[in-house]
């Protein structure tokens, strides 16, 4: 499943965009506005705090050493207890009187430092292309609206717990490339908390489910390791350990599209990615997800984006 999952963020061109700390004091309370395409994390180095999200309803209380999670980048309220969510200050207010241009830490709130929430928070962007079937893999289009991650599991945890220190770490001194460094960590603690949601919190039936069942996960990543070879749904089945009409409808099931659906989708991911970022050409792109033909990958291009090959690398 990491393999799996290694290779959507790669395509996805995840970016570690914004990384801050905080320092609040009761009493303080935050709205965070909604953005597109990205994800925020917020970790409780020290103290407690409630966090409110409004397209769900629910409020949930984190104290030290948990995380929360907001993949698709959802309005949330960070509150003391004595806040409620509509007394929250938008966030530009708050930035505005602590005086916060973008260094150091961010200290906002009431006068009792004994009682201070210090958070590690990140902001990451996704460059998926802007086609017909969403901005991102399926994957991430699937996770919920928050995920929170407590004190869990030795193995986990610890992998977690160490990445943070380092964040902080980093951010804490001046050293040389500390920014870079506790960027790209982010990265990897975004990459850990999906891993963790998708190994020990996923439910059999949430719509992640495929991902999480071994099986499909076999065929995928055997898919992920050679897209651009021919490949069938017999040839996945294969890979799945399944026969081909079982494993149609096991897919299909749990993934809510057909097998052929999900390699022609993550196909053009693969393309609009190496279109842009890698500076292929038409021909190039055909190629790299198994297309003979220039014209029978721009048709199926078109017609998964809405723009041709040309069109799309030109407006990007």
């Amino acid at each position: 499943m990491l393999d799996l999952l290694s290779d959507i963020l790669t395509r996805m061109a995840l970016k570690g965009t914004l990384y801050f700390r905080t320092s609040f004091t009761p009493p303080f309370g935050v709205k965070v506005p909604a953005f597109e395409n990205v994800a925020r994390f917020h970790f409780v180095q020290r103290g407690e705090l409630k966090v409110h999200v409004p397209a769900t309803g629910e409020t949930k209380r984190l104290s030290q050493g948990d995380l929360i999670l907001i993949p698709h980048g959802a309005e949330h309220m960070l509150l003391c207890n004595e806040v409620q969510p509509m007394d929250a200050l938008p966030l530009d207010r708050v930035l505005q009187d602590a005086g916060y241009e973008g260094d150091g830490v961010l200290i906002y709130g009431g006068d009792e430092d004994d009682r201070d929430t210090q958070l590690v928070c990140g902001h990451f962007s996704f460059s998926g292309p802007p086609g017909r079937q969403g901005t991102g893999h399926m994957l991430l289009d699937r996770l919920p609206p928050f995920i929170v991650i407590e004190n869990y599991g030795e193995e986990a945890g610890a992998w977690m717990q160490s990445t943070l220190r380092m964040i902080g770490s980093e951010v804490t001194g001046a050293r040389i490339g500390g920014d870079l460094i506790a960027l790209k960590l982010s990265e990897v603690l975004f990459a850990q908390a999906i891993r963790a949601y998708l190994e020990h919190q996923s439910p059999s039936d949430t719509a992640l489910a495929g991902f999480a069942d071994s099986r499909i996960s076999r065929a995928l990543t055997a898919f992920h390791n050679a897209p651009a070879e021919e490949w069938s749904v017999e040839g996945l089945a294969r890979e799945a350990g399944m026969s081909r009409t079982a494993f149609a409808q096991l897919f299909s099931d749990k993934m809510d599209v057909t097998p052929m659906q999900y390699l022609t989708t993550w196909r053009m991911q693969i393309a609009c990615h190496g279109l842009t970022e890698n500076n292929w050409n038409v021909a190039d792109a055909a190629a790299e997800v198994g297309y003979a033909s220039e014209a029978a990958f721009s048709r199926v291009f078109k017609k998964q984006i809405g723009l041709s090959p040309a069109a799309y690398r030109t407006m990007h």
